[in-house]
């Protein structure tokens, strides 16, 4: 810790300058500066917008042999796409809006997707208590009969019913819960699922631009110029023959004030409606290793899921939202006490606005189809092709779950407005692994994505035994195989350098910095990592001294 405390106190005496004493070799850098970029880049396709949808069309297009330029105005991941219930599900409160097609979509996603990252996506079961008052048995066992065959399962086990006086999820309920239904769906990390989409576009050929603002586009008959303005103000042009607005929440902001058409002509022809929804984190409520489904009186659902070993996420609300920055989009004291309420109902052991420990809000930008409640409208996607004059598609709506079948719609479509067929350059995200989510150097050929993870986890160890259980695992869920790019030729802790805060080494943050785009210390505490959760805030003013005392100089 002593050379740690020597870096501090120097930037904290001389903050211009700036410390790179470190044990461990930087690592090889991957990041593009736009600083250091050309002054015009020429390109095949421009991406605005670095969440999931963005990252996602930059990988499947990459892949298929595009040269495509991504620019995100913040960090990767930094609003909606870092701010959902984190599951990769159906959604199987939209079969009571008759969101057929949606929900079967979806459902076939899920195991196509915890496939392709074991360590990031997992299964997870669901146990929805029953509540008379609320929706009958029959209807219930109904829908869970569709949600099981819409699709076909090859990981996830079938729903059942179960009863809650026999059953461990039973235990941290009020008495009064005696029946309940148990059903499959699954857990997504989503802040890493969009870096290692970005990771994977990277390695085909794709530029991501982070912290790197489109502030103007220009239309032309044959392509397109963009200005960019990188992080330190400075300019850059960008020519290419199409445009993909993948801006979430600002997508109809992008099209009304920074894409403009040489014949003046209007680009916006949708609009969003933006719905904000907001989780908290309380300690832990329950010791098991299921999640809950909660039906409330407005019939609405929330969900209370295990959360970082240490905590349980309660959420989401559906508060419809106005204004010009949805980035700014805060949970309101209202929120706080329903989603406390709601829990309690079911919950022996009331929950009130004094447990929480955290909360996070984002806004999902929805494409309004005149529904007037907010949980009705549709969580489906729309893609808008618009071939006036050089090619537009811009993306409108969509959730996680269906990211890559999304992506993969989009890339065909840019193809047919570029005049390439998806014959000529086929889609090929489906089976394909994400970022470390290729585990069979480890650990063989897959079986299953859970008993592959454990079997994964087993092997690091045995790989690096001077890394204790606890460090071992979190590397191996945030980095899958990877971590051997990580861990390099390190021997022991010592050679990880000095150890930041508890569990933090300065290896991994200089690996954040290197390969993953991690700037600031919200980057690597609440979206590479989740540990900021479990650090005070004198730990977290740690990590962020370091990483500005030995900010990297591309």
């Amino acid at each position: 810790m002593k050379k740690l405390e020597n870096t501090i106190s120097a930037f904290v005496g001389k903050s211009h300058e700036k410390s790179h004493e470190t044990t461990d070799p930087q690592p090889v850098s991957e990041t593009t500066s736009p600083a250091a970029a050309p002054a015009t880049t020429d390109c095949d396709v421009l991406i605005v917008g670095g969440g999931i949808n963005g990252c996602g069309i930059a990988r499947d297009l990459a892949g298929r042999g595009w040269r495509v330029v991504l620019c995100e105005k913040d960090d990767l991941a930094s609003h909606t796409s870092s701010s959902s219930t984190k599951l990769i599900h159906g959604g199987l409160r939209y079969l009571e809006y008759y969101e057929f097609s949606l929900v079967r979509k979806a459902l076939q996603e899920r195991e196509v997707l915890l496939k392709s990252a074991p360590h990031i996506m997992w299964p997870l079961r669901f146990v929805m208590p029953h509540d008379p008052s609320m929706r009958p048995a029959w209807m219930i066992r109904i829908g869970l009969f569709m949600y099981d065959h819409l699709a076909r399962r090859e990981v996830l086990p079938p729903s059942r019913g179960v009863d809650l006086r026999q059953h461990a999820a039973g235990a941290p309920l009020k008495p009064q819960y005696k029946r309940g239904f148990v059903y499959s769906d699954g857990w997504v990390d989503d802040a890493r699922l969009v870096v290692l989409n970005a990771i994977d576009a990277r390695s085909k050929g794709a530029e991501v631009l982070t912290r790197t603002r489109c502030i103007h586009a220009q239309r032309g008959t044959d392509g397109w110029v963009a200005t960019l303005e990188g992080p330190d103000g400075a300019h850059r042009t960008v020519r290419a023959r199409a445009v993909v607005n993948a801006a979430g929440p600002w997508a109809e902001s992008f099209l009304r004030g920074v894409a403009h058409s040489a014949r003046g002509e209007a680009l916006a022809t949708k609009s969003l409606r933006l719905v904000k929804g907001s989780h908290i984190i309380v300690p832990r409520l329950f010791d098991h290793d299921h999640a809950y489904i909660f039906q409330n009186p407005d019939k609405r659902i929330i969900f209370a899921i295990p959360y970082q070993g240490a905590f349980t996420l309660i959420g989401t609300t559906d508060i419809e939202i106005s204004g010009d920055d949805p980035g700014a989009a805060r949970i309101a004291q209202e929120e706080i006490d329903y989603l406390c309420t709601q829990a309690s109902r079911y919950f022996d052991k009331a929950i009130v606005p004094a447990d929480v420990v955290w909360t996070y809000s984002g806004v999902r930008p929805l494409l309004d189809d005149a529904s007037g409640d907010p949980s009705a409208v549709t969580r489906d996607y729309l893609l808008e092709s618009n071939t006036t004059a050089a090619p537009l598609l811009s993306v409108w709506g969509g959730k996680i779950t269906t990211f890559r079948k999304l992506a993969e719609d989009a890339a065909d479509e840019v193809g047919r407005m570029l005049g390439q067929s998806g014959a000529q350059r086929p889609a090929w995200t489906d089976g394909a692994f994400l970022a470390g989510g290729d585990l069979s150097a480890w650990i063989g050929a897959p079986k299953r994505p859970d008993e592959d993870f454990e079997r994964f986890v087993a092997a690091v160890q045995t790989k690096y035994p001077w890394l204790d259980a606890a460090l071992a695992r979190r590397l191996s869920r945030g980095y899958g195989a990877r971590v051997a790019e990580l861990v390099g030729e390190a021997q022991s802790l010592a050679d990880m350098g000095a150890e930041v805060a508890p569990g933090l080494y300065e290896r991994e943050l200089r690996f954040l910095q290197a390969r993953e785009w991690a700037v600031s210390s919200d980057d690597v505490l609440w979206r590479r990592t989740k540990l900021g959760l479990h650090y005070t805030p004198a730990e977290r003013e740690q990590v962020a001294i370091w990483l500005q005392a030995n900010a990297r100089q591309d």
